[in-house]
């Protein structure tokens, strides 16, 4: 007989912690899931300095539950609410890299030495999940033997360096070419690593196509079987820049099942049809949510739209990602839900397997 989540829970309770309270009285527990054999389940600190703490204990609650009648399996991932810590900044003086401004002519498409693709992720909308799949799709890529970068378009808004746990400004040590950064085997750049958390880019049109330029033809991305690009919302500057004077090989597009969300993919698709830039295919994201206490299946954004709208277009439907909290703590944290293992992990590998197995990265 399985074991219940409530037999899991007053187990856990047996375990106090150094200043008091358990983990289910102190509300650490979370996406706590029971598959067959199988029990999976997140710690979540308070902080990241907390959590460099925790490893005894989170240890010791997979210990604690193994021993439970009906267990066969236990994954304890520990996570910290709140930002990663901050790498030092290297002490030497380097020359100073100025990032934004007027582009400068190109003679040629902009495409980076040695990379053999560059893939846009787009959606048309904000808040449908598309730097989630952006950062989860190449750490998924870069897990099947992929030598993948990993680029945040979204000037704006950048997302990546807290989904991607890393930090730091990049080195230029000639004031020119930039030294990307690092983490999960990709290859990494985003304006938000040039400037300070929480502080605005306010910038004009010009400047935003000025940095686009910088990032992908300044970067020694190095050797790359895809570069993936994660754009911001809309149909604007940086989507334009990139699709006419750069190489791109094609793009995929984000959206989430309900109506709203598929007005603004179909602009996206357009937009993409328009400036002859191929479209690979569509993911769904946010396609159900699974109780984690009843089991049920919710359609809260509806049920099929994006299914629906590939048909009509006859475009590949890439894949169908539900909420899950488990993706939203990883990201939170800086690890990538792809990076490790279960159903998430598993649904962005297929999705992957697909790009590889389709040519397409």
């Amino acid at each position: 007989m399985a074991v219940t989540q409530e037999e899991i829970r007053t187990a856990l309770e047996r375990l106090a912690l150094p200043d008091g309270g358990t983990l289910v009285s102190r509300d650490m527990l979370r996406a706590l899931r029971v598959e067959g054999g199988t029990v999976r389940f997140v710690i979540e600190a308070p902080s990241p300095q907390i959590a460099s703490q925790m490893e005894p204990l989170r240890r010791a609650a997979e210990a604690c539950v193994r021993e439970l009648p009906g267990v066969e399996n236990v994954s304890v991932v520990l996570t910290a609410h709140g930002p990663a810590p901050a790498k030092a900044a290297p002490k030497a003086e380097a020359p100073s890299l100025k990032i934004g401004g007027h582009p400068k002519p190109q003679a040629a498409p902009m495409k980076p030495s040695g990379v053999k693709r560059i893939l846009a992720v787009g959606s048309g909308k904000g808040g449908v999940g598309k730097s989630t799949v952006s950062a989860n799709l190449a750490v998924a890529l870069t897990r099947q033997g992929r030598k993948v970068g990993l680029l945040d378009a979204d000037i704006y808004g950048p997302s990546q360096p807290r989904m991607m746990g890393a930090s730091g400004r990049p080195a230029s040590p000639d004031g020119t070419n930039i030294e990307p950064l690092h983490a999960h085997g990709v290859t990494l750049m985003s304006i938000g690593f040039m400037v300070e958390e929480g502080k605005a880019v306010v910038w004009r049109g010009p400047m935003l196509m000025g940095a686009l330029q910088q990032m992908l033809t300044q970067v020694n991305w190095g050797e790359l079987d895809v570069l993936i690009v994660d754009l911001p919302p809309g149909t604007g500057d940086v989507q334009l820049t990139l699709c006419t004077r750069s190489e791109l090989s094609g793009a995929i597009v984000v959206s989430t099942p309900q109506d709203v969300a598929l007005l603004d993919a179909r602009k996206a698709i357009d937009m993409f049809n328009t400036l002859k830039t191929p479209v690979l295919g569509l993911i769904e994201n946010m396609s159900f949510f699974t109780c984690p206490d009843c089991g049920g299946t919710h359609n809260i954004f509806g049920n099929g739209g994006v299914v629906a709208e590939a048909q009509r277009l006859g475009l590949p439907l890439l894949g169908a990602l539900p909420i899950d909290l488990e993706t939203r703590l990883a990201g939170d944290s800086g690890t990538p839900v792809a990076a490790g293992e279960g159903p998430m992990a598993d649904a962005y590998a297929k999705i992957a397997r697909g790009l590889i197995e389709g040519g397409m990265a």
